[in-house]
């Protein structure tokens, strides 16, 4: 999944998708720890698409906090 998809949805979307992957990861460790995953890459995928939904979560985020923060400062 690329930055550019994830990007464009929602906080809502993202979080629910984030929750998704992560439990995709424990699958993925657990079928790694009982022999019975065939393709480890697929680990190491799960864990950058984690990394690039909580980049764009704390992404949105900031800008909310400076969009707030400057709407506040400029009523002061």
């Amino acid at each position: 999944m690329k930055y550019t998809e994830i990007n464009q949805k929602d906080t809502t979307e993202l979080l629910k998708l984030l929750k998704e992957k992560e439990s995709l990861l424990f699958e993925l460790r657990l079928k790694l720890k009982t022999m019975q995953l065939t393709n480890s890459n697929e680990i190491r995928v799960a864990k950058k698409d984690i990394a690039r939904i909580k980049t764009a979560l704390n992404s949105k985020r900031r800008v909310e906090a400076w969009v707030i923060h400057n709407h506040i400062k400029g009523l002061l």
